[in-house]
């Protein structure tokens, strides 16, 4: 009986983590105009870092443009962003065209659903950026593969399930534990691994980063 109650009030526990954790999340939004988590994990270096002066990189599920746009500034890249959300490309259309606040960039934005919208694609480009956008996708295996043709070099970003052991706790004792509920996997290493080479792709480097996996790698 005892067993019983302390399970039911762990559970209630841990959704009020969940609720506090989006209640830090939108705090903190308020207090610095953005989410802090961009500054303090600065992950836009990492693509930065990887591509080669003057590529051309497609950026799927580019979101408001800032990653595309650093690209290209830092890069002097040509970066084609593609997103499914009309909204958030208008955000990313509307930051490239703003000279004074974001600098000169080479960005071309296009409004449609990746997971079929590259059928259409005849180019080839020297780096596909996927930053946390397979955890989105149903069929990821499928998609993968498509997306194949198109890409020499391809730059992942994906968030680990076991970044914390509360979320493993979460998830046996059937309480929300995704970081966002549109996510259909968060991944283990072995996991994200084995996904890969489902559909193709050799692993040039991986590495862990505040509860994410970044990958280089390439099709085989």
């Amino acid at each position: 009986m005892i067993d019983i109650i302390f399970f039911k009030i762990t559970k209630i526990l841990l959704r009020l983590d969940n609720l506090l954790h989006r209640c830090i999340t939108k705090s903190s939004i308020i207090s610095y105009g953005k989410h802090p988590k961009h500054d303090i994990t600065n992950y836009h270096q990492f693509f930065i870092d990887y591509i080669k002066e003057g590529s051309e990189v497609l950026d799927i599920g580019c979101g408001n443009g800032l990653l595309s746009i650093d690209i290209s500034k830092n890069k002097n890249a040509k970066v084609v962003g593609v997103d499914i959300n009309k909204k958030q490309i208008k955000e990313a259309i509307s930051k490239a065209t703003n000279k004074n606040a974001y600098g000169l960039c080479d960005c071309t934005f296009i409004q449609g659903d990746a997971t079929y919208i590259f059928k259409e694609f005849k180019k080839q480009y020297d780096y596909i950026v996927l930053s946390n956008v397979l955890e989105h996708i149903d069929k990821r295996i499928d998609f993968l593969k498509d997306i194949k043709r198109i890409g020499k070099i391809f730059l992942i970003r994906v968030p680990l399930i076991n970044r914390d052991w509360k979320v493993i706790l979460k998830k046996n004792m059937g309480v929300e534990y995704r970081l966002d509920k549109t996510h259909f996997i968060e991944y283990k290493t072995e996991s994200f691994k084995q996904e890969l080479s489902e559909a193709g792709y050799n692993i040039i480097s991986i590495e862990k980063r505040f509860g994410e996996l970044y990958a280089m790698v390439k099709v085989n």
